[in-house]
């Protein structure tokens, strides 16, 4: 099934040998017209299929969950997908005009159709985060019958009342500690909506005053390593930068006008939210209520009271936990 063939160590048993029955394959996959890298791990083949969604919009974070979240492929067989334009799947030859939330949705269902037939199963379960959230939930009340469950981390809910709320934050804590510089700029740019250089300017001092992390995790902690985790390589930060670049360029216009509440006001799978208690990048307040509002057969909430944006990585050990022992019962 894949095209061009990357590598990915395989699953050993005691004797060494490949481990039967595991799967560990990684390789451009053709995609909507566009080769896609997708990577496939598990130890048991058998295992409910979990697909990671990642966020940005073009921020892949393959490497990040290889390296804090590997104790998944335990108990799913895990899909990495870098999507269009992000990651490896970078290539600055694809067309602009194919950079929409429209394509994104039709790429996913063309991956989730073709994992469900190849494993034999009746569907996945999508984990999607921050961007990743946005296209998971739009994909969910879309084609219910091929999700078993959808994971929302960091979940994108309302775009305006996130960002207006993000500012606010970041406002409000410069003035708290007297920095100057922090709020002579905040005050240039103005509440949002932002353009890109705006934003920017907003994401730098939200981050340095302490909206994005918690406590055990920093921006260059996270970037080293996903650096040195198993199949990474410093060109994968290039492509890093270049695929957000490209992408928050092309999507973020579309983006900015997201409202779930008013537009999936009801989900037809159990729903999970796994959110950092100090999330104030996509303000964890706001997809709270998104949460008491849902309607879905079954929904949990789990806060991560030590995260901001990023709880995979910043509570490795209790985002693992929660998927392995209070989700993975379900998908199975």
């Amino acid at each position: 099934m894949p095209g061009r063939v990357g590598r990915t160590a395989p699953f050993r048993d005691a004797a060494g040998g490949v481990l039967a029955g595991s799967v560990a394959e990684a390789g451009f996959w053709r995609i909507g017209g566009v080769d896609q890298w997708v990577m496939i791990r598990g130890r048991s083949a058998d295992n409910p299929l979990l697909v990671m969604l990642h966020g940005g919009p073009g921020s892949s974070e393959t490497a990040m969950l290889r390296s804090f979240n590997a104790a998944l492929e335990d108990a799913w067989t895990v899909v990495y997908w870098d999507q269009r334009g992000a990651g490896r799947s970078y290539s600055p030859s694809i067309p602009a005009a194919s950079m929409t939330v429209e394509r994104f949705v039709a790429d996913l269902d063309e991956l989730i159709g073709r994992l469900i037939s190849r494993f034999d199963r009746r569907g996945v379960v999508l984990l999607g985060h921050s961007w990743g959230s946005y296209l998971g939930v739009l994909y969910a009340s879309r084609f219910p019958a091929r999700v078993i469950a959808y994971v929302g981390v960091g979940q994108v809910v309302d775009m305006a009342a996130s960002e207006a709320a993000s500012y606010a934050f970041a406002l409000d804590r410069a003035r708290e500690r007297g920095h100057r510089k922090a709020v002579r700029q905040l005050l240039a740019i103005g509440p949002p909506p932002h353009t890109m250089k705006a934003l920017r300017t907003q994401r730098r001092w939200l981050m340095a005053l302490g909206g994005a992390f918690g406590p055990n995790l920093s921006l260059r902690r996270l970037i080293w390593r996903g650096l040195t985790s198993p199949e990474a390589s410093v060109l994968d930060l290039v492509r890093m930068v270049r695929g957000s670049s490209l992408s928050v360029r092309l999507l973020w216009r579309e983006l900015l006008p997201a409202n779930l509440r008013r537009d999936v006001p009801r989900l037809e799978m159990p729903v999970f939210f796994l959110l950092g208690r100090r999330d104030m990048q996509v303000v964890a307040s706001v997809s709270a209520d998104y949460f008491d509002a849902l309607e879905a057969p079954h929904k949990a909430l789990v806060w991560f009271e030590d995260s901001g944006h990023m709880p995979p990585f910043e509570e490795p050990g209790l985002f693992n936990r929660v998927m392995i022992e209070t989700i993975r019962p379900l998908a199975a």
